[in-house]
């Protein structure tokens, strides 16, 4: 292989690296966990007290997401924690991936998930969300959109 060829190569090789580095610069989401409204007319007795507050942060890095969180002052233990995915930003529909949860009042939330292309792309356009249900919510006790 001649000098310039080398080069050549040595370039290209610098521009794929460094485009593939820029790629997967991580990009931050915000989750701030609120009471969730009733699904449905049917799915919370009315007896259940809803309260709560809590919040996460969420990276994505490429495909995989990562989330870190807490909450606390819930009317009920916290059962479990998970990723859902929405047809619109506000708009629950499927909750796709479990998150570990302490289970209480109070604690943490966490959990780092392979995303689809098609997940990433929801994500990105405000459709993801992570909800907790509890014992006296078991349809949703605290709810919060990942936003940028």
């Amino acid at each position: 292989m001649t000098v310039k060829m080398t080069r050549i190569v040595v370039c290209l090789m610098v521009l794929v690296l460094g485009t593939s580095v820029l790629a997967q610069s991580p990009e931050k989401f915000k989750v701030r966990l609120a009471p969730a409204p009733p699904l449905g007319i049917q799915s919370r007795p009315a007896s259940a007290a809803v309260a709560g507050i809590g919040s996460a942060t969420a990276t994505l890095t490429g495909r995989k997401l990562t989330v870190n969180g807490s909450f606390e002052k819930m009317a009920s233990a916290a059962t479990v924690a998970k990723l859902g995915l929405g047809l619109a930003p506000g708009a629950r529909l499927d909750l796709l991936y479990d998150l570990t949860l302490t289970k209480g009042t109070s604690g943490t939330i966490a959990g780092s998930i392979d995303l689809t292309p098609a997940q990433v792309e929801g994500l990105k356009k405000g459709k993801m969300y992570i909800q907790i249900n509890s014992e006296g919510a078991p349809n949703g006790h605290l709810l919060g959109w990942l936003l940028k």
